[in-house]
């Protein structure tokens, strides 16, 4: 992974830094904790310009998250509700809350959501599926990028060799917040299979 990252940045400057993080938010298994600080060492030895690689990554994310808001927008809400009421345990009433949850906290959702591993990406789609207001998503979404971008690619600069330190303490942040998602997903499921009868779907 760190060989291709500096291959990319090798290759085509702080612009590959950005191509990277775009790419990231496509496909979050390609981790940010790497490629932010690496960003930033490769600034500090002098192969990207530091502000290019803060302007490009946040350019990254914001191209990669529109995709996804694209993705969103093209499901639609009925195409949405279609499918997950075929899905097991789910209910078109889990779907409404979700609607009005993200009705009244999607902009703090997408904003915050930009500094929260996994939900990064994910915050995109249900922003795109709700029609948020494009030039909002755009607004909050550069400026969550910016805030996440600005401070692993500065811990990385200022770190220089020892950056893989900024991985190593992000890469625990992001198995907490895989925890928590995965026992909220347990939870949902316990009290749906407890509570057969509740929450029944609607047409």
């Amino acid at each position: 992974m760190e060989r291709w990252i500096n291959s990319l940045m090798d290759t085509l400057g702080a612009p590959g830094a950005g191509l990277a993080i775009a790419l990231e938010n496509l496909f979050p298994p390609l981790p940010s904790e790497v490629i932010l600080p690496l960003a930033g060492f490769a600034s500090a030895t002098g192969r990207i310009d530091l502000i290019a690689a803060l302007l490009w990554t946040t350019a990254g994310s914001v191209v990669g998250a529109l995709a996804l808001y694209g993705v969103g927008a093209l499901l639609g809400r009925e195409r949405t509700i279609a499918i997950a009421s075929k899905l097991p345990l789910v209910k078109v009433a889990d779907i409404e809350r979700t609607e009005a949850w993200f009705g009244r906290h999607g902009t703090k959702a997408v904003f915050f959501g930009r500094m929260i591993p996994i939900f990064r990406s994910l915050i995109s789609v249900p922003a795109g599926i709700e029609r948020m207001p494009l030039p909002v998503f755009l607004g909050l979404t550069t400026l969550g990028s910016a805030i996440w971008n600005t401070a692993f690619v500065l811990a990385g600069y200022v770190l220089g060799d020892n950056w893989e330190q900024v991985s190593h303490y992000v890469s625990l942040y992001s198995k907490v917040v895989l925890v928590v998602a995965v026992a909220a997903v347990v939870a949902f499921v316990a009290v749906r299979l407890l509570k057969p009868g509740s929450g029944a779907r609607r047409s």
